[in-house]
């Protein structure tokens, strides 16, 4: 047996200790010219790892680095912002997983694919779209769908990564504004339910609110998402002078504490003591009580503050006009729009979207500061002239 062969071959041996509600490597399925049984054949890397791998190295994820996640337009390099989300999901997500013997490469490929469909400034940037999608019969724009989409259709210039079903379902059913107390996958889950799933979650409104992750994973996914922005948001808050500390209720401090640190110690453990070899995931009653509260706290004077919610309308102004420059350069040759997106992108691609389509995949793809320089090309005057501080260097 080649070197390795045998390095595979224990890297599957090595599975044997996991949970059995654990998915297995041997079980993944990918959509793509990869099967299942040839899919880590004669690399040492097993299936969910190179999903990883794909996903790290992927256009998309690069893009991270300057979208926002909560907070848009606050001049603090403190703030959160996307990139460190997912690697903080990601971090949570691995040590429930460790902890229940569970399949930690799967869950670290859902948990650092599943918003790379965020548009520029988060669900502010996100709601726009929608509201232009619905208004120009696309369907619905909801970012856990585009980020599907990111892996499957667009990266590899519109040949998509190749990633593995159970990681693909994991992002589409993350839906981290979703919040229970037990969370059940849905083993039976076929391939051809997923791709339904997926449909309808795009055409559907509410339908990607009643779907379930088919593995274990990606429900330990779905809640660290929620563990992981939860206290670091109320952290952001804080330092931005949105709330005080002691605004926090004593009914969530008194189980929860009212640091990040405390609140996601306490959840982590709560779940892991409530969850150890069962087939699914569950809180404690004091503790999702706790939680509730909290998330409701947060929506009442974080995420629906007067502070954000009044930029919303300016927002929606901003997609609109930047939707509507684009549509009338498309046709154009040598425009921003083909010379940077759509001249990258395979044959197969272009001709399957419409133009719409492809509008929207390239906004949504966008950091804050490319939107925010899209606005200002296809809108502000040039500045002609000699630059007088280019005079004055010496």
């Amino acid at each position: 047996m080649e070197l390795d062969e045998m390095i595979v071959k224990d890297c599957m041996e090595n599975e044997k200790y996991l949970s059995p509600y654990a998915c297995l490597s041997k079980n993944a399925i990918r959509l793509g010219r990869e099967n299942s049984e040839n899919c880590h054949e004669f690399n040492v890397r097993p299936p969910f790892f190179r999903d990883v791998d794909r996903i790290l190295h992927s256009t998309a994820y690069t893009r991270y680095m300057d979208k926002t996640q909560v907070f848009a337009f606050f001049n603090n390099d403190l703030i959160t912002h996307r990139g460190l989300h997912v690697q903080f999901v990601a971090k949570i997500a691995r040590t429930i997983g460790r902890a229940l013997k569970l399949n930690e490469d799967l869950i670290e490929a859902i948990s650092l694919g599943h918003d790379l469909g965020h548009v520029p400034y988060g669900h502010t940037g996100e709601r726009c779209l929608n509201r232009i999608a619905q208004a120009n019969d696309m369907g619905l724009f909801l970012h856990n769908v585009q980020s599907v989409r990111v892996l499957k259709d667009i990266e590899n210039s519109g040949k998509g990564l190749n990633i593995t079903l159970q990681v693909l379902d994991g992002i589409l059913c993350h839906n981290g504004e979703m919040l229970n107390q037990r969370y059940e996958p849905d083993f039976e889950k076929t391939k051809e339910q997923f791709l339904e799933e997926y449909e309808k979650s795009a055409t559907v409104p509410g339908f990607d609110k009643t779907i379930r992750p088919m593995t274990l994973e990606g429900c330990v996914v779905r809640i660290s998402d929620v563990i992981a922005y939860i206290g670091r948001d109320l952290e952001d808050a804080i330092l931005l002078k949105i709330i005080d500390r002691e605004d926090i209720p004593e009914s969530i401090v008194n189980v929860l504490g009212n640091k990040n640190s405390s609140i996601i110690n306490n959840l982590v453990e709560d779940l892991i003591r409530n969850s150890y070899e069962k087939p699914y995931i569950e809180f404690s009653k004091p503790v999702f009580s706790a939680l509730k509260k909290l998330l409701d706290f947060n929506y009442k004077y974080i995420y629906t503050s007067d502070l954000k919610e009044d930029k919303e309308e300016k927002f929606d102004e901003m997609f609109k006009k930047v939707f509507e420059g684009l549509r009338k350069e498309i046709d154009e040759k040598g425009s921003e729009i083909n010379e940077i997106y759509v001249s990258q992108m395979n044959r197969d691609y272009t001709k399957s979207n419409s133009s719409d389509r492809i509008i929207f995949d390239f906004i949504a793809g966008m950091t804050d500061n490319y939107f925010a320089a899209q606005c200002r090309r296809l809108y502000l005057p040039r500045i002609f002239g000699q630059n007088i501080y280019e005079e004055l260097k010496v």
